[in-house]
């Protein structure tokens, strides 16, 4: 069984959803390829300028990156007015799906999946394609021909899908991929006792994914060095050490750790009893697994606004949209356990750790039929 990943190096959300993929595919016994559309079959230049645009767009003008979104929202996958942008790489994917013969494709980007829908719209006979869809939301770029299966985060996520007109027998409710570590437990006590941290105050874990300098840490930080309610508080500054060093000034004089790019997120979240972050899909999709209630903040306009209401109205988490909002929710937060054991109960409602194992599942038994 030979499995193509077709993945895009915008964020670390689609890497870590291939990489988490790639595992349980070969845990079965298959022969997996990870291929990152942009700089595989684009070109490597314009990958790096295209994700530099991209950040650059993320931390100075994230309103222009949302309208952006919205119009991508507004079009379908394969119109005009895209100019030709979701064909870009077609024509070495077609060269690398003669060279691989995959069995089945997975994509874990809207881009790839477009492209491998144009090559079957020009009547190419391409493998199987489902397509992990890694946020909370359906988004029109994500819905194109030729795809025979959508596997989303979430029942909601399935109805706007429906809604957009996919059938609904297309459409298979699996959660996000995640890593192994993330389907099993993880002892609390021992993974505070791990970081040195109290077993009897309160821990507030603060995160903006690997790259922090897109999220909002330094209002967190501050809020945190003011919460009047006794707590210890762990700053994840990620691969940004010119952050990792405002943080740490920020905090001088607190109960507050700054850290950097950390490898074991899990045990992290097993320590702590809030995450602030913002509302990237697969932050949502591993704080659901390990049943940690969210306060969102900082998230951006897009996919992670979209996101952030999924979540809200889902009772898994806290939203606040200002700094005013953020320490007034971080104080109601440690001081109502009862409040956070609701968003635990919201979580355990729609948690799935073992997002992985059923995509895997879902694209070898899909297969199978066809074989």
């Amino acid at each position: 069984m030979r499995v193509l990943i077709l993945t895009a190096s915008y964020g670390s959300g689609h890497n870590e959803a291939a990489r988490s993929l790639a595992a349980g595919f070969a845990a079965r016994g298959a022969d997996v390829t990870i291929v990152d559309h942009f700089r595989d079959l684009v070109h490597p230049v314009f990958e790096r300028v295209s994700r530099t645009v991209y950040m650059a767009l993320l931390r100075r003008a994230p309103m222009v990156w949302g309208v952006g979104y919205a119009l991508g929202d507004w079009m379908p996958s394969d119109s005009p007015l895209a100019f030709g942008v979701t064909r870009l790489g077609a024509a070495r994917l077609a060269a690398r799906l003669d060279a691989l013969a995959p069995d089945a494709v997975v994509t874990v980007h809207a881009t790839p999946a477009a492209a491998l829908s144009a090559l079957a719209a020009e009547g190419r006979r391409v493998p199987p394609h489902t397509t992990v869809v890694t946020d909370f939301v359906a988004h029109s770029q994500w819905i194109a021909r030729g795809i025979d299966r959508y596997c989303v985060a979430a029942e909601e996520v399935g109805h706007e899908f429906v809604a957009r007109g996919i059938p609904r027998e297309h459409i298979s409710v699996t959660g996000v991929p995640l890593r192994a570590e993330f389907e099993t437990g993880v002892d609390g006590a021992a993974a505070r006792r791990a970081l040195g941290l109290d077993a009897d105050v309160p821990v507030v874990l603060a995160m903006a994914g690997s790259h922090g300098s897109v999220g909002r840490l330094p209002d967190v930080t501050r809020a945190l060095g003011r919460v009047p309610t006794p707590m210890q508080a762990l700053v994840v500054a990620g691969h940004d050490r010119p952050l990792a060093a405002r943080l740490t000034r920020l905090a001088r004089g607190t109960s507050i750790r700054v850290l950097g790019y950390v490898e074991d997120v899990r045990r992290l979240m097993a320590a702590a009893d809030l995450l602030v972050t913002k509302a990237g899909g697969m932050t949502l999709a591993e704080a659901m697994a390990a049943e940690l209630p969210m306060l969102l903040y900082g998230s951006l306009p897009g996919q992670e606004r979209r996101n952030e209401r999924f979540a809200s109205r889902a009772g898994i988490a806290l939203a606040a949209r200002s700094r005013r909002d953020l320490r007034r929710l971080l104080e109601r937060a440690l001081g109502e356990p009862a409040l956070l054991e609701h968003l635990r109960d919201g979580s355990r409602r729609l948690r799935r750790p073992d997002a992985t194992r059923r995509i895997v599942d879902a694209v070898l038994e899909h297969c199978r039929q066809l074989s």
